[in-house]
């Protein structure tokens, strides 16, 4: 063998051994057990065991897994199985990507809540009246609810570099279409939640600010499950009372698309989108102190003022018993449409209105 093609050989060997990106080009993804092969699609099922008396359940997952390395953007719908917006987006996302044009990876739990959406039932499990998200990091021996939390963080959050918790407003509700962006000192990377955040042209954008280890952990959501594993997180909010709208459809779709493209993950033009009408530091909850029939003033996203009357409860005699006002000033995100209410339950949402994030 000639000097010099003995050189290139080991300059080739030594390129491909040194660089990580070249190191991992071929390497699979694995999840749930599964491996993955770079450029191709997997459609699986995460089994959650049955437990004691209660059955398991299963969360079908699609991973499109790119032909070049890159990070990993996880996008969770059906935490609650009455969203439907959300579950047709994960679906039709998953039909519209080529894996083989991807750098990085793509994970899309279709439907989180599997016993929720089939029965369907907003908010809660049926199986054991538990909301999901307010059950992570769950436990592997706990109920049902629990368990689906516990294999969502340990497959699904623990892989992921970018996470979305995909909502689109439960059956009752009115929301006005808002992303949250996870800040604050407990955060991960706000800046790049933001460039993402904005990429869906959604109206409101919120920052909720993780100060204290205390908000991370009470009654634990996903998003707030992905800031404890140290990702960066957005909440996104789109729809109302089951809606099914082509339109909140394709809002979710478009913004994971430009997401894909914010984050290298796709090389393809981000879509063009509308600003942000409307910041918002955090949010302030009204609830209820009494269960009966609630009628609210009125059931779209609008500017309120402190001491603004939000609705009246009735008791099942027609009494009224409650008259609920407004305790700061800002803008109603989403709340009840009634009339079930339940003592303790959040009548409304209101966003704390701020000039700049």
């Amino acid at each position: 063998m000639s000097t010099r093609l003995t050189i290139l050989l080991t300059v080739i060997v030594s390129v491909v051994f040194a660089s990580p990106v070249l190191a991992q080009q071929h390497d699979a993804f694995t999840i749930g057990g599964n491996a993955i092969e770079p450029g191709t699609r997997s459609d699986f099922r995460l089994a959650v065991p049955a437990q004691e008396d209660e059955p398991g359940t299963f969360i079908p997952v699609t991973v499109l897994h790119g032909s070049k390395p890159g990070p990993v953007l996880a996008a969770v719908a059906g935490v609650h199985g009455y969203e439907f917006a959300s579950i047709i987006a994960a679906d039709r996302l998953a039909s519209k990507i080529d894996p083989a044009g991807l750098s990085g990876t793509l994970v899309i739990v279709r439907v989180a809540n599997i016993p929720a959406f089939e029965a369907p039932t907003p908010y809660v499990n049926p199986v054991d009246r538990k909301n999901l998200n307010r059950s992570f990091p769950g436990s592997p021996n706990g109920t049902q609810t629990e368990r689906i939390a516990d294999i969502l963080s340990r497959e699904v959050v623990a892989r992921a570099d970018f996470l979305m918790d995909i909502h689109s407003g439960d059956g009752a509700e009115f929301l006005e279409a808002f992303i949250g962006i996870y800040g604050g000192p407990l955060s991960t990377d706000f800046d790049t939640a933001l460039e993402v955040a904005r990429g869906f042209g959604f109206p409101n954008l919120v920052r909720y600010s993780m100060n204290t280890q205390e908000q991370i952990d009470t009654r634990r959501s996903l998003n707030r499950q992905g800031v404890a594993a140290g990702v960066p997180t957005i909440l996104v909010e789109i729809g109302q009372n089951g809606s099914r709208e082509e339109q909140h459809v394709d809002a979710i779709v478009t913004g994971v698309e430009n997401a894909l493209t914010i984050l290298g993950i796709w090389q393809r033009p981000r879509h063009n989108v509308a600003p942000a009408l409307r910041m918002f530091e955090i949010t302030t909850g009204v609830s209820a102190s009494h269960s009966g029939l609630f009628t609210p003033i009125a059931n779209d996203g609008r500017y309120v003022w402190e001491g603004d009357l939000i609705g009246t409860i009735t008791d099942y005699s027609g009494a009224e018993v409650e008259r609920i006002y407004a305790p700061v000033d800002g803008y109603a995100l989403y709340g009840l449409r009634g009339p079930p209410v339940r003592a303790g339950d959040g009548v409304l949402t209101i966003g704390n209105l701020t000039e700049a994030f």
